[in-house]
């Protein structure tokens, strides 16, 4: 998680300080906005504690920080979704798992044309587990083409870690264009499931 978290804020970070520079002159209060959702956004990555897991409600509420980043940053060409199947906001999940996917997920999946782009979080029951998918509206052979890539291939690490064989990732293209991550895991609220 300390090299996750290592790996993601810089990542980030020179990733939204490059979209408040795109607004700085053009639209200085969106940018003053934006300034304000990355400190909020790093203050809160900064405070975590050390477990591995954190609830769903947390992760999203981190998540959401990000994304008025860059719905600052995009205005109405961002649109986004979050479903969460009642019931869930307590399930325990890997810390920083979705804000690296939901990135991914705007960066490839613009619309080259009109520069809009739809993403879709999903949290549901399946079975006695739990199914989290990140979908994006863009061109399916970008994702396609870019397999696992780095990022992935450490979640699903992180995840072979955590909760061995009862874990999954799978990235596939969607019907009506764009891709879609999809993470399974079990389904628990009780922490001590995973060594802290």
């Amino acid at each position: 998680l300390e090299s996750l978290q290592l790996q993601i804020q810089p990542h980030f970070l020179f990733n939204a300080l490059n979209a408040i520079s795109a607004v700085v002159y053009e639209d200085p209060a969106a940018a003053d906005r934006m300034i304000t959702r990355l400190s909020d956004f790093l203050r809160r990555v900064l405070r975590a504690d050390r477990a591995q897991e954190t609830t769903l409600a947390e992760e999203l509420d981190l998540l959401e920080l990000y994304v008025d980043v860059m719905r600052a940053r995009m205005e109405h060409l961002l649109e986004y979704d979050v479903r969460v199947e009642d019931g869930l906001d307590e399930a325990l999940i890997p810390q920083l798992l979705l804000q690296p996917l939901v990135e991914n997920a705007i960066r490839y999946g613009v619309d080259p044309e009109t520069g809009r782009v739809s993403i879709r979080v999903l949290a549901a029951k399946h079975g006695d587990g739990l199914t989290l998918t990140v979908a994006n509206s863009g061109p399916a052979e970008d994702g396609a083409e870019s397999g696992l890539g780095i990022g992935l291939a450490n979640l699903q690490g992180r995840l072979e870690k955590l909760y061995g064989s009862d874990a999954h990732l799978q990235m596939e293209p969607l019907p009506e264009g764009g891709m879609q991550v999809r993470i399974g895991m079990p389904l628990h609220t009780a922490p001590g499931v995973v060594a802290q």
